[in-house]
């Protein structure tokens, strides 16, 4: 598998888990994962958001016990439709082949509230990529596994930046109150959008602050910046000379609202691929081929990790460039197609 893993990653190559897994398939190659189990249970705690100790998310032994690919996919222009929904016939193929035994799950710039609203009762084992791999989380009940936060310092120096170019960004936080969104104000149609999208969804995080700078008191997980493309750019270099690879910005158009980008600041950790590593190292799945959809810029570096990275028709040109294949446009049901035709194919490996 090409996920490598950083001695400074999330998870330690001598945690607990890690450890005590590779004892016991020392030991026991060829035993059940429900003997397995029993060998680990006293290392079966993960590092919850909060930093302390807890029960992983629950992982049916058919994860482990056949499949020999796991899928990712984006969301926005990938697997959802021109509306950003999830379509009629992809939620039924899906749950379908899920209740097959699939391994697949999702990694998307939107939060795990969003992803969760759209997904709805899919029937996810895995944990979902969310905020552009800033969050790991269990879908159903909204729980975080893993968070990266921005360095609280670097996160002040940033929203400073921003400030000087005369830009006011939405900030997501993640603290004792959970995670809340913020904005101080709006000043184009855009950020209106962005807002009363929100508000139309009742979106749970989203709160006003008449003190942005207040609010970073708390761990920043996401800044968001939305305006014209040109200020955006100057923006986006401006914060890359400043920070370096301390954060990972990225600067795309908005699908539903054209001519008007977004500006993502997130810290270094917070990337798709990272997430993939990370989710295949928590839950044993570091053997298994990784065949990853995207269409955007912040899908680049999990097309390039992966085994296979597939870009679908309507994918940038920066993409494409990257794809092992081009597949068809996202509202085609093409992801769902792909899946369906590989997982036949592979004997549903």
């Amino acid at each position: 598998m090409r996920w490598t893993v950083s001695r400074a990653g999330p998870i330690a190559a001598t945690s607990p888990w890690r450890a005590a897994s590779a004892r016991a398939w020392q030991t026991s190659p060829r035993k059940s994962f429900e003997a397995l189990s029993q060998h680990l249970a006293p290392c079966l705690t993960g590092h919850n958001a909060k930093g302390g100790f807890e029960p992983p998310f629950s992982i049916p032994v058919s994860i482990h016990s056949r499949p020999m690919t796991l899928y990712v996919s984006d969301l926005d222009g990938t697997l959802l439709d021109a509306q950003g929904r999830l379509a009629d016939s992809t939620r039924l193929g899906l749950t379908r082949l899920l209740d097959e035994g699939l391994l697949f799950t999702v990694a998307s710039a939107r939060h795990v509230t969003s992803i969760r609203q759209i997904l709805g009762d899919l029937p996810l084992r895995l944990p979902v990529i969310g905020s552009n791999g800033a969050y790991i989380s269990d879908m159903a009940s909204a729980r975080h596994e893993i968070v990266h936060a921005i360095e609280p310092d670097l996160a002040q120096a940033v929203f400073a930046l921003i400030r000087q170019h005369g830009l006011m960004p939405f900030v997501s936080t993640h603290g004792a109150q959970g995670d809340q969104l913020f904005y101080q104000s709006v000043h184009n149609e855009a950020q209106q959008s962005f807002v009363d999208e929100r508000l139309r969804n009742s979106d749970p995080r989203l709160r006003h602050s008449p003190r942005m700078q207040d609010v970073l008191s708390d761990p920043a997980v996401t800044l968001v910046v939305v305006d014209r493309e040109g200020p955006l750019a100057e923006l986006q270099a401006a914060i890359d000379a400043m920070c370096g690879e301390q954060v990972e910005t990225h600067l795309a158009e908005d699908l539903y609202k054209p001519g008007w980008p977004w500006l993502t600041v997130h810290d270094r950790r917070a990337t798709k691929d990272q997430g993939i590593k990370t989710l295949a190292q928590r839950y044993g799945l570091e053997d298994k081929e990784v065949v990853v959809f995207g269409d955007h810029v912040n899908d680049i570096k999990m097309l390039r990790a992966a085994h296979r990275g597939i870009a679908v028709e309507n994918a940038i040109p920066a993409v494409k460039r990257e794809a092992h294949q081009v597949i068809g446009h996202h509202h085609e049901d093409s992801v769902l197609r792909f899946i369906t035709e590989d997982w036949q194919a592979r004997g549903r490996r």
